[in-house]
């Protein structure tokens, strides 16, 4: 394929097709080509900015996300694999859009409308995924809220069952589950046993999300000049937090079982499609892909920042805060499994110290002392229960710390449950829970500040209205997005979280990223962008990133899209749902109107991109048709202009009678005053 010339190197480069920009990304001097980002907003200080970048990227799915996936899939094996991609695919896509953001300093809609005016519609997919993404998002900054509220007190109230008042019996619901995960279900969503049954509003719910709403809105209101300076908090904080767990966590009983657990390699994991599905949709979230906020950010860059380095950085950063996360929580979950399997132990040499209280001799009485259940080690019960467990009868278990170590929990479950539950068990545990759920809080605000700037920054680009008017756009649109939440806080709401975040950003994300790669590699060309992002940087960057644009991250996304869509044709979407009489979760399928809803939500998504390529085409079109109009226009004046020389020059002055004619005077004007005195100075040449 021929190199694309370098737009500006010389006069007689072609224009554009009309496929392409009108203009090249940057002219060969380094001006901007938007004459608006001359008064654009920028970053303070470089700090800022990465901050601001880390603390985007790195947000709950690092915490709950990443350690389910890297435990379930085979360990070290899985973060090998994760490794690999993001390297081939991640950097790549995230170093394309903070190229595109940093050069044309524009929000996603003002991108890539410039790269290719068809393609605009990506630009508004971005904005309404992270319309969407920030609906739900806000709601577990809620939650988050109401758990740091309740963590000032002691003992804490999700560490004990509740006690019914009439009988003084604990209440059933607790007793069929946990003190945690009935705090969870019942005292803080009290939710419904299914989606049908939507209920009445949680009042304290709904006023938690309120103040997150505030929060955000007091942050968001000053643009970047306001959100970056809470940065320096928000995204520092939970750093410092979970290398505090970290550091305790290793001194617990259990931890060194929950490391081994965690990274203890499976390679065969690797030929399972499902496991690369999963790896290849983190790396693509991990990122904040095709969201806009990474454009948006890096837009605020000063023109010649090494960009770059910025994201094998960033990329870098979130992996190693991911490796982080993933040991504070299997430390401590190793810590809890080892406590359930101690207790488990405890429990069954009670029962056989009954059994030998009665009388009954068997001879597979254990040969660990009885009298004392605490004190027996758990290897040399389950070396016992190994040669002995098919003579026991049901009311005598294995207590397995690795089986309780596959009961993978991930999300909500990690953070509200199980989490809880370790930390209930903490000495001063009010402190560690204070300091868990405001980690929880500053990585979801830090996330939400993102999520917003990719909303706000390209409207406030593309419409110039919205532009002059930034503080009203911040207070309405988070005004409305609270409106919009209340969804979440009625009973069933955590039943709409669960399908907002697994069907609103997935697939409409891959479809925007795909474009975006096929715009820039294809349609803007490859070539010509590494020139671009040459000129900006000063040097340009390695030629591998041509193919890799082209070619491995192109079907890699294309890959992931079709292994995404297979799935929700060939599996029926379910959710998971709260049983209140058995205190048990189950998975249930969404009822028709839920399938349309989240039907919905995908093509609402979707729909700019080929909306926004449809418009541009009809657009063309009529100006086309109005250019071709003005040139028959423009034709016909100009026959009938020249025409008017051939009819002066055949035209007398004078008629037969010797007076002018009254049509010539208005036809011939002034064209013929400044001939006649040439008339009569040659007149006066002849006579001379």
């Amino acid at each position: 394929m021929e190199k694309p010339p370098l737009p500006g190197d010389d006069d007689d480069v072609p224009r554009l097709e009309e496929s392409h920009s009108a203009m090249a990304l940057m002219s060969i001097d380094g001006v901007e080509s938007d004459e608006a980002g001359e008064d654009r907003p920028a970053w303070d200080s470089k700090l800022q900015y990465v901050l601001a970048q880390v603390g985007f990227s790195v947000g709950l799915g690092n915490v709950w996300r990443f350690p389910y996936l890297c435990h379930q899939n085979g360990g070290g094996a899985f973060m090998v694999l994760y490794v690999m991609l993001l390297v081939v695919v991640g950097v790549p896509l995230f170093f394309m859009e903070l190229a595109a953001g940093q050069n044309i300093r524009q929000g996603s809609i003002g991108v890539w409308k410039h790269i290719s005016p068809r393609l605009a519609g990506i630009g508004y997919s971005s904005c309404m995924v992270c319309f969407f993404v920030a609906l739900y998002y806000n709601v577990i900054i809620a939650w988050s809220l109401y758990y740091l509220g309740n963590s000032f007190q002691y003992p804490l109230p999700w560490q004990k069952c509740p006690v019914e008042v009439s009988s003084n019996k604990t209440v059933k619901e607790c007793a069929a589950s946990s003190p945690t995960s009935y705090f969870w279900f019942r005292k803080a969503l009290d939710i419904s046993d299914s989606i049908d049954q939507s209920g009445e509003f949680n009042p304290l719910i709904t006023g938690c999300l309120l103040a997150a709403w505030t929060i955000v809105c007091l942050a968001m209101i000053k643009g970047i000049k306001s959100s970056a300076k809470v940065m320096y908090f928000s995204s520092v904080f939970p750093y410092a937090v979970l290398f505090c767990f970290l550091i305790r966590g290793l001194m617990l009983d259990g931890a060194i079982e929950g490391i081994t657990y965690m990274f203890y390699p499976k390679l065969e994991i690797w030929m399972e499609v499902k496991v690369w599905r999963q790896a290849a949709t983190q790396v693509f979230f991990a990122l904040g892909l095709g969201y806009g906020s990474v454009i948006a950010y890096s837009s605020y860059n000063p023109i010649h920042n090494n960009c770059h380095r910025d994201a094998i950085m960033v990329s870098t950063i979130n992996f190693m805060t991911s490796v982080l996360a993933s040991l504070v929580v299997f430390v401590v979950l190793g810590f809890r499994a080892k406590n359930i399997a101690l207790e488990c132990v405890v429990t069954n040499v009670g029962k056989m110290a009954e059994m030998a209280a009665s009388g009954s001799s068997e001879h597979w009485w254990p040969w660990f002392n009885m009298s004392d259940p605490k004190s027996v080690d758990l290897q040399d019960y389950r070396q016992w229960y190994s040669h002995y467990g098919n003579q026991l009868g049901p009311n005598i278990t294995d207590c397995d710390l690795e089986q309780e170590m596959n009961k993978g929990v991930e999300g909500t479950g990690l953070a509200f449950i199980a989490f809880t539950e370790a930390m209930a068990q903490f000495p001063a545990s009010p402190l560690w829970s204070a300091l868990f759920f405001l980690m929880l809080l500053n990585l979801g605000l830090s996330t939400m500040f993102g999520t917003m700037q990719g909303i706000l920054t390209p409207l406030m680009d593309n419409f110039k209205l919205l532009g002059r008017h930034k503080t009203m756009l911040t207070v309405f649109s988070c005004i409305l997005g609270f409106l919009i939440g209340l969804l979440f806080t009625q009973r069933s709401g955590n039943y709409f979280v669960t399908m907002f975040d697994d069907y609103s950003a997935t697939l409409p994300l891959i479809i925007v990223v795909v474009f975006e790669t096929i715009s820039v590699a294809w349609i803007y060309g490859a070539d010509r962008f590494l020139d671009d992002v040459a000129v900006m940087l000063h040097w340009r960057p390695p030629v591998i990133y041509k193919y890799m644009w082209k070619y491995v991250c192109l079907l890699a996304m294309v890959g992931l899209l079709a292994a995404s869509l297979l799935r929700m044709v060939f599996k029926r979407p379910t959710y998971t749902a709260w049983n209140h009489t058995t205190g048990s979760e189950s998975s249930l399928e969404y009822p028709g109107w839920a399938l349309v809803m989240l039907s919905m939500l995908i093509v609402t998504a979707c729909l700019p991109v080929p909306a926004g390529y449809l418009h541009s085409l009809l657009t063309q079109r009529r100006d086309q048709a109005e250019e071709d109009e003005s040139e028959r226009h423009r034709e016909r004046y100009s026959k009938c202009h020249s025409a008017e020389p051939e009819l002066n020059n055949h035209r007398p002055l004078l008629d037969e009678e010797g007076s002018r004619p009254s049509s010539t005077f208005l036809v011939l004007g002034v064209d013929h005053y400044s001939p006649l005195p040439q008339q009569e100075d040659e007149e006066e040449d002849t006579e001379l």
